[in-house]
């Protein structure tokens, strides 16, 4: 087998496992198998990343920052928009198909001993997710990197990726989503992604809402840890449209950092960025660092969200966001009517079955003129028809198309035939992928290249 058939097949082998939504509240299977590995998490310093929104993004913000300075990084997000390697990144790029491939060869042995000790005791085998933590870990170790940028699979106390210990915590916006598994209050969910605050580690932290930030602010004394909050010690001070994104201010924790440029849309990637600047100087020196102007550009120029607000097509203007829950869709709707200077939104709406379907509808009702309700290739995905009846309870018109490329030609053509009309892609990350995938066909290339 050549190298992508190899990495092709170590993804066969991660879906022939229980997938990513059996998860449960455990981390010891993956602690177990990492162990008999010596434990190559442990050969780098982590960043570690948990929230309800904005994660993967200041993740990549946090990662350019880092590489940036010129150290080697290792990026762990999930899920993936189009191909499982973009999850596991170093230096800025995937990881290649050899390197997958050696990791899963490395660990393969040690799988069988962890499975065979699973089923001794009556126990379902190792996961989707706990494995690709153990890929993702070697990997690192083999690069060998310096510093993981690590993002969490689901909440924080029990996720896979706890078995690292962070230097650094950080935490994005919490809000209420996976209540099943999180908790069904804030509180709740915070009490869970707290679990990632390790011993005197630094922690850094978007705002919150008053109960999250308490639960925080508690956690981070139990563990002797110091910890910031935006608003108070850092902030996004200011913010101005630029071509092909923003103008940004920014109050550090060490400096200040007037205008620079970020290649991202949307207030919420500039507050993005004040958490990424914060970490990064919470990672450096022993009291933290201001970080230098020429690395500062150069890291924040170099960041990329893919499936974020990211620009696929023009004339029309077609934008892909990944906005999957009433928190992402509220930033998204207020990004659209900030960045873009149009009258009418037409919506390719997608949204998986167990989502907040009718929080996402609301929060999107007020920048919509017409819903083009699709599904996601997902068999967690919702009725088009159901996601029909809730837009047209909130008053907008829609139409249902049961492809994603049915609804983008009808929404392309729609925004085509009237002045000042913009096209969004929204409502799910699967669908993101699909409309990234669609927008590098050779059909679409001449309309859908920005």
């Amino acid at each position: 087998m050549n190298d992508r058939e190899r990495a092709d097949a170590v993804y066969e082998a991660l879906l022939a496992r229980a997938g990513e939504r059996w998860v449960q509240p455990r981390k010891e299977r993956t602690a177990r198998v990492l162990e008999l590995l010596d434990d190559p998490q442990r050969t780098y310093r982590v960043v570690h990343i948990t929230g309800t929104n904005g994660k993967t993004s200041t993740a990549r913000i946090i990662e350019s920052l880092i590489r940036a300075r010129g150290l080697r990084t290792g990026l762990f997000t999930s899920p993936h928009l189009e191909r499982f390697t973009e999850r596991i990144q170093i230096d800025g790029q995937p990881i290649a198909d050899a390197a997958v491939a050696d990791a899963w060869d490395e660990i393969e042995p040690f799988v069988g001993i962890v499975d065979a000790e699973l089923e001794a005791r009556g126990e379902e085998p190792l996961t989707f997710f706990e494995l690709l933590t153990v890929l993702a870990f070697v990997a690192f170790a083999d690069a060998p990197v310096d510093v993981l940028v690590l993002e969490v699979g689901m909440g924080g106390a029990w996720d896979s990726t706890n078995t690292a210990d962070g230097d650094v915590a950080v935490f994005s916006p919490i809000d209420l989503d996976h209540a099943d598994r999180l908790g069904d209050t804030i509180e709740k969910i915070a009490e869970v992604k707290a679990g990632i605050i390790k011993p005197g580690a630094r922690v850094v932290s978007a705002r919150q809402a008053p109960e999250a930030e308490a639960v925080l602010r508690r956690v981070s004394a139990e563990q002797d840890a110091t910890i910031a909050f935006e608003g108070a010690e850092f902030a996004l001070d200011d913010q101005k449209l630029a071509v092909g994104g923003q103008l940004i201010t920014v109050r550090g924790l060490a400096g200040e950092y007037a205008e620079h440029y970020l290649p991202l849309y949307g207030r919420h990637q500039g507050e993005n960025a004040a958490l990424a600047i914060a970490a990064v100087e919470s990672l450096i020196g022993d009291a933290g660092q201001a970080l230098a102007d020429d690395v500062l550009s150069e890291g924040l120029q170099e960041a990329t969200s893919p499936g974020r607000l990211q620009l696929v097509g023009i004339d029309p203007t077609v934008v892909v966001d990944a906005a999957h829950n009433p928190h992402g869709a509220a930033s998204l709707a207020r990004a659209l009517r900030e960045a873009f200077d149009f009258e009418e939104w037409g919506l390719v709406l997608g949204v998986l079955g167990d989502k907040d379907a009718i929080g996402i509808v609301a929060q999107l009702a007020p920048i919509a003129t017409h819903v083009f309700a699709t599904v996601p290739d997902s068999d967690r995905a919702g009725s088009p028809d159901d996601l029909a009846d809730l837009v047209e309870s909130a008053g907008l018109r829609v139409t249902v198309h049961p492809h994603l490329g049915d609804a983008a030609d009808a929404a392309r053509e729609w925004a085509a035939s009237g002045q000042k009309r913009g096209v969004v892609i929204t409502g799910s990350v699967v669908l993101a992928g699909e409309a990234l995938a669609l927008a590098e066909t050779e059909d679409w290339k001449s309309g859908w290249s920005a």
